[in-house]
C-alpha cells in the first residue's frame, strides 16, 4: 500500500511569503526608525552645547573654559584663560586643558548635567567636545593643516570656534550635515573629517566628500 504524501498548496506558500515579507519589511523599518531617532538626537545634543555656550557667555561674558574668573567656584584658572580661544583638541590631552574646563565650567553653573571635565557622549557614543579651529590658537598656526583644510594646501579651515561630535556612520553624519547645512562635507557651517580610528584629533585632517557605503564613520564639526 503505497503511502500518501501531503504537499503545501499554494495558498498556503503564498500566505507564508506575505508573512516572512510583513516580518522583513517590519524589521527593516525598525531600523529606520532607530537611525532617525539617532540622527535626531545628534542634532538636539549639538543644538543644546550651543544653547549651554551662549548661555554662559550670556551669564558671565566669557567663554567656558576660558574664564579667567572660573575661580568663583574655587578652580585654577589657566594662564592662557580669558584670551577669546579655548585652547586644545576637542578631546582633550589632560583635564586643565581649556577644552576640558569646558564641560567643568558649563556643568559646574547648571548649563549641562554630569560632574568632572569629561567630553559628553553623541548618540552613537562618539565624544563631542569644542574647540577653536584645529585646536591651536589663531596666533601659532596658518590653519593650512587644520581639519577643514582641503587637504591641497588652501586655508579653508575655520578660525573661529567649532563644535564637534565624533563617529558618526555615514548615513547619520550626511543626514546631520544636511539639516543643519548643506549636505557637503567639504564647505559651509558643518563639515566632516573622514575617520580612521574612534575620536579621532582633526589636527592635520583634511575635510572629507561623504561616501555612504554602510561602512564610513565621520567626525563632523559646526562652526558656532
Amino acid at each position: 500500500m503505497k503511502g500518501k504524501y501531503h504537499g503545501f498548496t499554494l495558498v498556503e506558500i503564498a500566505i507564508v511569503l506575505v508573512i516572512i515579507g510583513l516580518l522583513l519589511g517590519g524589521i527593516l523599518k525598525g531600523q529606520e526608525m532607530i537611525t532617525q531617532a539617532k540622527i535626531k538626537n545628534v542634532i538636539a545634543d549639538m543644538s543644546g552645547v550651543s544653547a549651554a555656550m551662549y548661555g554662559y557667555q550670556d551669564r558671565y561674558r566669557a567663554l567656558p573654559g576660558d574664564d579667567k574668573l572660573a575661580n568663583r567656584w574655587g578652580l585654577v584658572v589657566p594662564a592662557t584663560a580669558g584670551d577669546g580661544v579655548i585652547q586644545g583638541a576637542y578631546v582633550p590631552a589632560a583635564a586643565t586643558d581649556e577644552t576640558a574646563l569646558v564641560w567643568g565650567h558649563l556643568r559646574r553653573a547648571g548649563f549641562v548635567t554630569g560632574t568632572g571635565t569629561d567630553n559628553p557622549f553623541n548618540a552613537v557614543s562618539g565624544k563631542m567636545g569644542v574647540q577653536t579651529s584645529d585646536g591651536t590658537a589663531p596666533s601659532s598656526g596658518t590653519f593650512k593643516n587644520g581639519i577643514l583644510s582641503d587637504g591641497a594646501g588652501t586655508p579653508t579651515v575655520f578660525t573661529a570656534l567649532v563644535l564637534c561630535s565624533a563617529n558618526l556612520p555615514d548615513k547619520i553624519a550626511i543626514s546631520v550635515d544636511a539639516q543643519m547645512d548643506d549636505g557637503d562635507g567639504k564647505k559651509g557651517n558643518v563639515r566632516a573629517m573622514l575617520q580612521s580610528a574612534p575620536n579621532p584629533t582633526p589636527v592635520a585632517a583634511s575635510a572629507s566628500t561623504y561616501s555612504e557605503d554602510g561602512v564610513s564613520t565621520y567626525l563632523v564639526c559646526r562652526q558656532m
